[in-house]
C-alpha cells in the first residue's frame, strides 16, 4: 500500500490520553486547520477510538496510532490490529515510546508490519546510541527524545539535538528525525528545526497550555518561520 511521503519540515501533536472525544476533536480541528492555512503536515494522534473521526472530518492530518502491534487477522484478543488501523484511516503509527516501550525483537516485526499495509513507523530513542542502534531498522521517522526531559518543558540541547539527528542519518539517510521532549513555545520549535531535526511537535506544552488554541499557532507561527529561514540559505 502506498504510504504518504513527508516533508521537512512536519509536526506532530500527541495528546497522549490527556483528551478524547469532544475534546480532542476540537483540538484536532484547530490543528488542521493550521496545516491548510501554512500548508504543513502534521501526524496527529488520538486514543483507538478517536482515529477513524480524526480520519474522517480532518482531511489535512495525518491520523496517528499512539502504538501498534504485529499481529496478523485471526486470533490476538485485545491487541491492535495494523490492518484494522489502515482500514480506518490511520496513516502512521508511534512505536516504542518511553511510556510504552517494545522489545527490539517485537519492534523490527512490527516495523515490517506496518510497511505491508502502509502505515508510517515513528520510533521513539532516547539516547545517541540508541537512536544509531534503532535506525538500523529504517523507520520513516526516528523519535529522538531524552527520557527525563518529557513533559518537563525543557528542551534537548543543540549537542544533543545535532549528534542524535546525525547518528540516525549516518545509518539511515532516508529516516525523518523528530526532535521532540518539553516542548512548550514557538522558540523550542524553531530551535528543534534550526539544529537539524526534520520535524518537532509537543504534548503537554500545549494540551496543558492555559490557551492551547493560541500555542498551537504560536508554534505553528514559528515552524513556518524556521520553514522560510532555511529556505533562505539554500
Amino acid at each position: 500500500m502506498e504510504t504518504i511521503v513527508l516533508r521537512r519540515p512536519f509536526f506532530v501533536v500527541n495528546p497522549k490520553s490527556y483528551l478524547y472525544g469532544e475534546e480532542l476533536r476540537k483540538l484536532a480541528k484547530k490543528t488542521d486547520e493550521l496545516c491548510e492555512r501554512y500548508n504543513f503536515q502534521s501526524l496527529f494522534t488520538a486514543q483507538l477510538i478517536d482515529l477513524a473521526w480524526v480520519a474522517e472530518n480532518c482531511p489535512h492530518l495525518i491520523p496517528c496510532a499512539q502504538n501498534m502491534e504485529s499481529l496478523k487477522p485471526g486470533r490476538g484478543m485485545g491487541h491492535i490490529l495494523p490492518e484494522a488501523l489502515a482500514a480506518a484511516g490511520v496513516k502512521a503509527t508511534f512505536l516504542n515510546h518511553a511510556e510504552n516501550p517494545m522489545t527490539v525483537g517485537e519492534l523490527a516485526k512490527t516495523i515490517k508490519r506496518a510497511r505491508e499495509v502502509g502505515i508510517l513507523t515513528c520510533v521513539c530513542a532516547d539516547s545517541v546510541d540508541e537512536a544509531r542502534a534503532i535506525a538500523e531498522l529504517h523507520p520513516d521517522i526516528m523519535t529522538c527524545e531524552l527520557n527525563e526531559l518529557i513533559g518537563t518543558g525543557k528542551i534537548a540541547g543543540p549537542d544533543y539535538i545535532r549528534q542524535s539527528t546525525e547518528a540516525v542519518k549516518s545509518v539511515s539517510p532516508e529516516t525523518m528525525v523528530l526532535q521532540a521532549a518539553g516542548i512548550s513555545s514557538g522558540q523550542d520549535v524553531y530551535d528543534a528545526i534550526i539544529y537539524g531535526g526534520d520535524a518537532t511537535g509537543g504534548t503537554s506544552g500545549i494540551v496543558a497550555a492555559d490557551d492551547p488554541f493560541a500555542v498551537l499557532e504560536e508554534m505553528f507561527e514559528a515552524l513556518d518561520r524556521v520553514r522560510n529561514d532555511i529556505q533562505k540559505e539554500a
